[in-house]
């Protein structure tokens, strides 16, 4: 089978909202656009859903953010408070294109005027071939045991982290690695499945979305390939 890789070119969405001579929210977004050498119904579908990602936070923005930021920015002006303007961002990053497999992920962060601003990831992973997104049932084969399998290997790097760097994760670290495993929440790349967990999700806000990644030798499967 012949290798499938995709060109990749970046699509921007940028607007400016203000109100009263004020800014009020900016919109930053930044997303991919696929082109393949056979194009066709594979190419377009796959375009399609990497648009209405970013037209979808878009959305959002503009119905939700922007009409809370005016709300806050009278607030202020009547208590004569200091009003922070809000911002929307979504940038992506490639994590595989290669062996007829595109991954990438998406962080959406939104600054609502608060300390800090929050971030939260999607994942998007996908065959070059068919257009088709990969699931986690799909690259194990449904075998059973792979979710207890990944888990015991993101537990065993976590422990080794919190000795490394104390105070990385939260106490009941082990306890919420379980609860909160999402098996949409990994990426594919060239050398390993990287399972990750949301702001808050098993740590501090300052530990970031965390990452594990974990080598396909160590879950017993091989690397992407093309069918």
């Amino acid at each position: 089978m012949i290798n499938v890789r995709a060109d990749i070119y970046t699509r921007k969405i940028e607007k400016t909202f203000m109100y009263n001579g004020s800014q009020m929210l900016k919109i930053d977004i930044e997303y991919p656009n696929v082109k393949l050498s056979h194009g066709g119904v594979v190419q377009s579908r796959i375009n399609i859903d990497f648009n209405n990602i970013a037209r979808s936070f878009y959305r959002y923005a503009v119905k939700t953010l922007l009409p809370n930021a005016i709300e806050h920015y009278k607030s202020a002006v009547i208590n004569e408070f200091p009003f922070n303007p809000y911002d929307a961002d979504m940038k992506y990053t490639l994590t595989q294109n290669d062996n007829c497999t595109l991954s990438v992920f998406f962080d959406k962060y939104e600054y609502t005027g608060g300390a800090h601003g929050q971030t939260v990831r999607i994942s998007d992973n996908r065959s070059l071939q068919t257009g088709n997104i990969i699931k986690l049932s799909d690259i194990f084969k449904n075998s059973p045991g792979y979710i207890k399998l990944i888990l015991r290997r993101i537990i065993k790097q976590a422990d080794k982290n919190i000795e490394d760097m104390p105070g990385i994760y939260f106490d009941d670290y082990k306890k919420l690695i379980v609860e909160n495993f999402n098996p949409q929440s990994f990426n594919i790349t060239p050398d390993s499945l990287d399972f990750y967990y949301q702001q808050y999700d098993i740590a501090p806000y300052a530990s970031g979305i965390i990452v594990f990644s974990i080598p396909y030798e160590d879950l017993g499967i091989p690397k992407p390939h093309c069918k």
